[in-house]
């Protein structure tokens, strides 16, 4: 996730536009469920890392030529090629890397990944084959995870954005706000006094989202130094408060501005200063008077790289380090120069935050991002509308079990999971809904995982009159919830009602329903613009399963859930 985002893409030094996704994995045999430990293991590995960006996996490239060794992906590398692992944000990098190029003779072949992906390529050593460096939001996570630190060395940082929060103009003036005095407790008691809502970023999936998380709990706990566990336990009651706020979660930055737009019932986002001042729409960027956490996105070398890219790695960062490329940095990326005597871009405020404390241990960070997900947070509420026609008989059907079984380990406690497959019409007999008791999560996740391997394939395929019962199944017990719909089908409509109804039935949902995302997954023979259709009717997004596992397709909405 990915984050996540992992399909990957490929261009030359400009933003990405379109997803390539991974290879196809051969079908495997349902595997049996896993009890999920209370600490999980998926958010151990990427969450103290919360280093996972809004991220699409994607590669970013200039042709390198001459007669160097063979990259990760079997091209050949130029002796000055330097090969990055990197966050899907250093994006908006392309043309200040351009003229690095032209400066240095250095040319940066970035591939874009999460940075959950990114963390568990450095750990495994995988990394050490494919690239000479990496390039992320923060190294902060890296440093305190022994598997990880021991292979990364020589960080060099190139600009720096802090954690701020965007609020409608609007907002601010209702509340009688001066932008430049407000503290994460006035926050929190605008928050709990129900005067401000907001959206933020899945933690474990994105490092806004991991650094917004840190920020809050450093400001509400009174932190002056490392993050502890009895911080963390001391701010509890007031982060239960704070995040009951939160109106909109995302696995990715871009989507979460995207969503925003939507939602005028929604006040602020929570994310990095660069993103605020990019995102559409006029935000007021408040960087808490209390502090912040930043991110310094540091050039980093792996310790596995050749000579010739630690060479060439000099010679970029001293590049990126000139006033003249400062400059070309602040005013492009709207983030903070990192060179004493570069002033920051018209936009940027001038005044100096403190730096609010990082966790001190992996273990603090993971308790923290567990806290998150089963106990802070609002709880998920999902229907799975599963295509079970009879073109999924066989090696796609198992596909689909061996991925929602999988998936059972990465539940959070209080959510609710329907499962809701489909034929020529909805199978009734077959719809199911679980909630994940915190006091005995293993009950239901074997009871999903159980509804899973018993699903049949028939009938034909009813994807809109299928939407329409999984909008009208939320829509009889409204609650407080993050609410979504994931559709996954392997073809065309061929029953029920067609397109054109299922566009009328949306416009006609009270506003609160027309809310609810629906997430539709591309795979086998399914219509990308029929499904593409459906993500922006309803504010999702389109997940492609076609040539990658679908299992990681699953996985990756999880930060949208």
């Amino acid at each position: 996730m990915t984050t996540s985002e992992d399909p990957r893409r490929t261009m030359a030094l400009t933003p990405p536009e379109h997803d390539t996704p991974p290879v196809l994995a051969p079908p495997e045999p349902v595997p049996p469920v896993r009890r999920r430990p209370r600490a999980r293991p998926r958010a151990l590995v990427g969450l103290v890392l919360a280093l996972l960006v809004t991220a699409t996996g994607s590669s970013c490239t200039t042709p390198s030529g001459g007669d160097g060794g063979p990259d990760g992906d079997g091209r050949a590398h130029a002796p000055r090629t330097l090969r990055v692992l990197a966050s899907s944000e250093l994006a908006d990098m392309a043309p200040v890397l351009a003229e690095a190029r032209t400066a240095t003779g250095v040319t940066v072949r970035l591939t874009y990944t999460g940075t959950l992906d990114a963390v568990e390529r450095i750990a495994s050593g995988e990394a050490d084959t494919a690239y000479d460096a990496i390039w992320l939001s923060s190294n902060a996570s890296l440093r305190i995870r022994p598997d990880t630190a021991r292979r990364i060395t020589g960080e060099t940082p190139v600009m720096t954005s802090p954690v701020a929060v965007g609020v409608r103009p609007e907002a601010v003036a209702r509340l009688g706000w001066d932008p430049a005095k407000v503290t994460w407790p006035e926050l929190h008691r605008a928050v709990a006094a129900g005067s401000l809502t907001y959206g933020m970023t899945d933690p474990k999936r994105s490092h806004s989202g991991f650094s917004a998380l840190v920020s809050v709990a450093s400001g509400l706990s009174g932190a002056q130094s490392a993050l502890t566990g009895r911080d963390v336990a001391r701010a509890t009651p007031r982060l239960k408060e704070f995040f009951r706020g939160q109106k909109l979660t995302s696995g990715s930055s871009g989507w979460l501005a995207s969503a925003y737009a939507r939602r005028p019932d929604v006040d602020a986002l929570v994310n990095y200063e660069s993103v605020l001042l990019s995102a559409p729409g006029r935000l007021t960027v408040i960087r808490p008077a209390d502090g912040v956490v930043t991110a310094d996105y540091p050039l980093t070398l792996l310790t596995s790289a050749r000579p010739e890219a630690k060479e060439a790695a000099g010679r970029l960062t001293t590049y990126l380090r000139t006033p003249e490329a400062q400059r070309r940095i602040t005013t492009t990326t709207l983030r903070r120069p990192v060179v004493p005597g570069v002033e920051p871009a018209a936009a940027l405020a001038r005044d100096p935050r403190r730096e609010l404390p990082f966790p001190g241990s992996r273990a603090v960070a993971d308790g923290l991002l567990d806290a998150y997900d089963n106990t802070l947070r609002r709880p998920s509420r999902t229907v799975y509308v599963l295509d079970t026609s009879g073109s999924m008989a066989g090696d796609r059907l198992d596909r689909l079990k061996a991925a929602l079984v999988e998936l059972t380990g990465d539940f959070r406690d209080r959510e609710e999971v329907t499962l809701m497959p489909f034929g020529s019409t909805v199978k009734r007999d077959g719809v199911r809904t679980h909630t994940v008791d915190p006091a005995a999560p293993g009950s239901a996740l074997d009871a999903i995982a159980a509804d899973a391997r018993g699903l049949t394939a028939s009938g034909g395929t009813a994807i809109y009159s299928s939407l329409q019962e999984a909008y009208r199944f939320l829509g009889r017990t409204p609650g407080d919830t993050f609410t979504s719909v994931v559709l996954m089908t392997d073809g065309e409509n061929t029953d029920g009602d067609p397109a054109a109804a299922f566009d009328r039935f949306y416009g006609s949902l009270p506003a609160a329903q027309r809310h609810t995302p629906v997430f539709p997954i591309l795979f086998g023979d399914s219509d990308r613009g029929a499904l593409d259709h459906i993500a922006e009717l309803t504010g999702g997004r389109l997940f492609d399963a076609t040539k990658g596992p679908l299992d990681a397709a699953f996985e990756e909405i999880r930060g949208y859930q």
